[in-house]
């Protein structure tokens, strides 16, 4: 095919731009669960007409980041505790598949180097009292666990949970009174899947992903 016939990428438009900063802030802790979102200020902040920025908080509602509520306006979403539970039941099928990968093809040592440096960047957070970068280390661990699979499918399907994940795990990081637990836990983890057997290890990450679904719902309950 002739490269002329190959049409060029188009260039992020503003509301692409504004629906990108505003999914971040979210997936961040920036903009907590349940806060409104103000559109003067937004648009004061953007530099833009209401109109943009209406058509960017459109989209994040489509996705479920977002929701409207006639005549109150625009909130970020909260995760139900059945959310919460339907995400990590859905984590668990797509990591254990994930860790059977690894253990099956014999990339046990290679996947446990990956998650060593991750563990380390999450202590470094840790140490500086850096709470959301914690959070950030915590989700890049249990991503890098999954692509170590090699399943372009198991990947596909983790991502599809990415904003979701994130807005757990911001508000898991605040059941810890110590961030040094937190990265204990995700070396203790680390280390069953380099040395244990396949059983043991898909039980630890299985008890793993039940003690942050049972923090979260002690935290609301």
């Amino acid at each position: 095919m002739p490269v002329s016939d190959l049409t060029p990428h188009p260039r992020r438009s503003t509301v692409e731009h504004i629906a990108d900063e505003l999914r971040s802030a979210v997936m961040t802790g920036r903009l907590e669960p349940g806060e409104q979102l103000g559109e003067a200020d937004l648009a004061a902040h953007f530099e833009v007409s209401r109109g943009p920025l209406r058509e960017a908080m459109q989209r994040l509602v489509s996705e479920g980041i977002l929701h409207a509520i006639t005549n109150r306006g625009v909130f970020v979403s909260e995760l139900t505790l059945e959310d919460v539970r339907d995400v990590y039941r859905t984590r668990s099928v797509i990591e254990r598949g994930a860790l059977e990968a690894v253990l099956d093809e014999g990339h046990r040592e290679a996947t446990a180097d990956e998650l060593d440096d991750v563990v380390r960047r999450m202590r470094r957070a840790a140490a500086k009292g850096d709470g959301p970068a914690v959070s950030d280390a915590d989700q890049h661990f249990h991503e890098v666990l999954v692509e170590a699979s090699g399943s372009p499918r198991l990947i596909r399907a983790m991502r599809t949970l990415l904003v979701e994940t994130r807005m757990c795990l911001g508000e898991l990081r605040t059941t810890y009174t110590d961030l040094e637990t937190q990265v204990d836990e995700h070396e203790a983890l680390r280390r069953t899947i380099l040395e244990a057997t396949p059983a043991k290890a898909k039980a630890a990450l299985q008890a793993h992903l039940d003690d942050a679904v049972e923090r979260l719902v002690a935290k609301r309950t």
